[in-house]
């Protein structure tokens, strides 16, 4: 399980007009709320929270946020972010309490070189890069490692074949595909574009005509 430290002031005022003016003071708004505690609106430090974010991913790290000194455990839940500026509007924190089963999206990491790809050519392609589970905080994994190693041409991993850690359930469809292993894109074209071997070239069709009574005169 990924950690990481930030610090928040509570505050009490609130609105539209509050929010403007600790953007243009180099804070962002937030809140917290959690299923124990009443939500808690939040000013956070700007360049602390760029400066975090650089560093993990938001979506599957505890965050240990200091409220005015007294820590809570906490996930990121949303962030919310200018349209075309590079500037944080608000930031959403979820407090987990022990015991609690949370939602969270775990990256996939694929690991080995795949045999096919090794002695065969093959290519990869991933169209699942992480995966959405239910889990105890305290049992979350920082990532899911995806063994290629055995997987040869035309076959596939998918959710239904991971072994995955003991607490974690996963809401992902267990018939996603994570990875493939395809033939070379070169083989693929020779494939569809060149008759098979051996294959005979098509008749020409036979034209079937009765005679003129003329023609038959003329034979004879």
């Amino acid at each position: 399980m990924a950690t990481a430290q930030l610090s928040a002031t509570a505050r009490t005022e609130t609105g539209k007009g509050v929010a403007r003016k600790l953007r243009f003071a180099g804070q962002i708004p937030g809140i917290i709320y959690g299923h124990a505690r009443q939500p808690q609106a939040l000013t956070i430090n700007a360049r602390d929270f760029e400066k975090l974010l650089e560093h993990i991913s938001a979506e599957n790290t505890v965050i240990e946020l200091a409220v005015d000194g007294r820590p809570s455990r906490t996930l990121i839940r949303e962030i919310q972010r200018h349209p075309f500026r590079r500037q944080y509007l608000h930031v959403d924190f979820q407090e987990l309490v022990a015991g609690e089963l949370v939602t969270v999206r775990i990256p996939l990491v694929l690991t080995g070189t795949a045999v096919g790809v090794r002695l065969e050519g093959g290519v990869l392609d991933q169209p699942l890069r992480d995966l959405e589970i239910e889990v105890d905080p305290a049992n979350m994994p920082n990532r899911l490692e995806v063994d290629v190693t055995n997987l040869n041409i035309g076959e596939s991993i998918h959710v239904r074949d991971l072994t995955l850690p003991a607490g974690v359930t996963p809401l992902t469809d267990i018939d996603a595909a994570i990875v493939v292993c395809a033939a070379p894109r070169a083989v693929i074209e020779a494939a569809t574009a060149a008759p098979a071997e051996g294959a005979e070239a098509p008749a020409e069709p036979e034209v079937i005509r009765a005679k003129k009574p003329d023609e038959d005169d003329k034979e004879a």
